[in-house]
């Protein structure tokens, strides 16, 4: 039996961050057959059930896969065997009281949760459309919150790769029911469009139960490894009291950073709903600009939010593990290699799907002129989501708990007073009113980052030098693939078919993206970074071993 992989943090965020990507792929793919399928209505509907679907699976799971992470990395580094496996059953049942309870509720309630998302709103969904379609995505919360403590427990020990596939195999399951429930519904038996919805909604479940088992082979294959396997004679000095307060402390930090990105979705769309209805929007205009902003224009940006998903994955362990033994230093190194990262890699993305909005958008929903709108600005979104993730979830690894709540709160709360002033006062100096949701939204977020940012410096001296020469480094091979896309923009025919928009979305990425790295080589930008060697063993991998770095 092959024992499970350790993974270093750049190694861990590399091979996250791949496998994380890969399910978003998964997850942009499906977009297009399904829209094409369901339609602006059908996506409406199934962006207002997965909005609230999201909000309660993150209050049953959230921040318990990152503390369990967290307690078994830190229990392995003081040597506290019993103790770390102890934590994890304990993980397990406290998540099952959570999940029976949060499914219970959504399930019960979702009338009156689906009178609140939409209102008085009419020539739409209707309430029971929304209701329906919610108690079909509330069983996925039977099982999700399992495989993420599983996840979290792996995660723990530094094993990145199982929890990474573990998350692409959730994906391709779902997404298969995704693709194929809502067509033969809706096609080959002529079903209703919410009873399409609701079975592409209930594929989050059916993926979800797939990868836990997955996961629990893998765990029950290394149980020796795992710890899971000794019985321990005796049991570590730390009562189950201790742990569960560990647990629960751990936990809510991480709860009330995922819960409030899921909020700033939520509140958006029920803002944006009540505002562009009171703006005289039509119905299907107004739940078309809600959805999307709220869950059709984020399908894009997985791939840019993946990145800091991927690095969080890898990131917490690693701090957790140098403030365990109080290597300040290393928390310092490691928080701005994070950052570095996220400058490099997600910036030109960012920029890049800004400047081809229109033809990407059309790839996936067809052209659409404020759909593209929408993406055009909204994909700043997921820059500043990503360095939200990294500075509050390196906040919680360090117990940093309090400033967590501030950070947090303060830029949730930022974003909810300024969404319907932004809008209304867009909406009167002649700019689309939806501009200024996603203008608060952005603003809320980079308020959070700057509290964190400033905090990590007046307390313990962090160090951004490096980092902020790594930025001004990374505006030349930027600029130059904004001018060459600009230059091919001007000689490229404006079309609006998916299939020519899929080839010139293809042409502007391939040619700016060799540019940005090409120039980002040649300055040791990318060196700079992610280091000679690791960057060595990358590209030898990459072209089997025929390229490598000279000096």
């Amino acid at each position: 039996m092959s024992k499970l992989k350790k993974s270093s943090f750049i190694e861990g965020t590399f091979i996250a961050t791949f496998a994380i990507i890969l399910t978003k792929i998964l997850g942009i793919i499906y977009v297009i057959p399904f829209y094409a399928t369901v339609g602006v209505k059908g996506g409406a509907l199934y962006a207002y059930a997965y909005n609230i679907y999201v909000l309660f699976l993150d209050v049953s799971t959230a921040g318990l896969p990152n503390a369990v992470s967290k307690i078994i990395n830190e229990y392995n580094t003081l040597e506290k065997q019993e103790a770390k496996v102890r934590a994890y059953k304990l993980g397990m049942m406290l998540v099952r009281f959570i999940a029976i309870v949060s499914f219970l509720v959504l399930f019960i309630f979702a009338k009156p949760i689906a009178t609140f998302i939409i209102h008085n709103l009419t020539g739409g969904n209707t309430i029971n459309d929304v209701a329906f379609v919610i108690r079909c995505v509330s069983f996925a919360i039977l099982v999700i919150p399992f495989l993420s403590v599983s996840r979290g427990y792996l995660q723990g020990h530094r094993n990145i790769d199982v929890s990474s596939i573990s998350q692409v195999i959730e994906q391709v399951g779902r997404v298969l029911v995704i693709i194929l429930g809502s067509y033969l519904a809706l096609k080959v038996f002529h079903t209703s469009l919410r009873n399409a919805v609701g079975i592409a909604l209930f594929g989050a479940f059916v993926g979800g139960l797939i990868a836990y088992f997955y996961v629990k082979c893998k765990i029950n294959k290394n149980k020796k490894e795992l710890g899971l396997a000794t019985k321990f004679e005796e049991k570590d000095n730390v009562t189950n009291k201790e742990i569960i307060k560990k647990i629960i402390t751990y936990a809510i930090p991480v709860i009330i950073i995922s819960i409030s990105i899921a909020i700033y979705d939520f509140i958006d769309m029920v803002l944006i709903l009540r505002t562009m209805n009171y703006l005289k929007y039509s119905a299907k205009n107004t739940e078309f600009i809600s959805s999307a902003i709220s869950a059709w224009s984020k399908k894009i940006n997985v791939i840019i939010t993946a990145i800091g998903t991927g690095m969080t994955t890898s990131l917490i362990p690693s701090i957790v593990n140098s403030y365990t033994l109080k290597k300040w230093d290393e928390v310092d190194k490691t928080f701005n290699k994070a950052l570095q990262i996220i400058f490099v890699v997600s910036i030109p993305l960012v920029v890049g799907i800004s400047l081809i909005a229109r033809p990407v958008w059309t790839v996936f929903y067809q052209y659409n002129r404020i759909g593209v709108n929408i993406l055009t600005l909204n994909v700043f979104v997921a820059l500043v989501l990503n360095m939200f993730m990294i500075t509050n979830f390196t906040l919680q690894s360090v117990n940093k708990f309090k400033m967590v709540y501030i950070s947090v709160l303060t830029g949730f709360i930022t974003n909810g007073l300024l969404d319907v002033p932004f809008m209304l006062l867009f909406h009167k100096v002649g700019i689309p009113a939806y501009f200024g949701a996603i203008c608060a939204t952005i603003t809320g977020y980079s308020l959070s980052i700057l509290i964190a940012v400033i905090y990590f410096k007046k307390k313990y001296n962090f160090h951004y030098g490096k980092t902020f020469k790594i930025y001004l480094k990374t505006l030349i091979p930027l600029s130059l693939m904004i001018l060459s896309v600009l230059v091919l923009k001007h000689f490229m025919p404006v079309i609006n078919r998916r299939w020519i928009c899929m080839v010139e979305a293809i042409i502007y990425g391939v040619v700016g993206g060799i540019i940005y790295i090409f120039t980002a080589y040649k300055i040791k930008l990318l060196n700079d970074v992610f280091g000679k060697e690791y960057l060595n063993k990358i590209i030898k991998k990459l072209t089997f071993g025929k390229v490598s770095i000279k000096d």
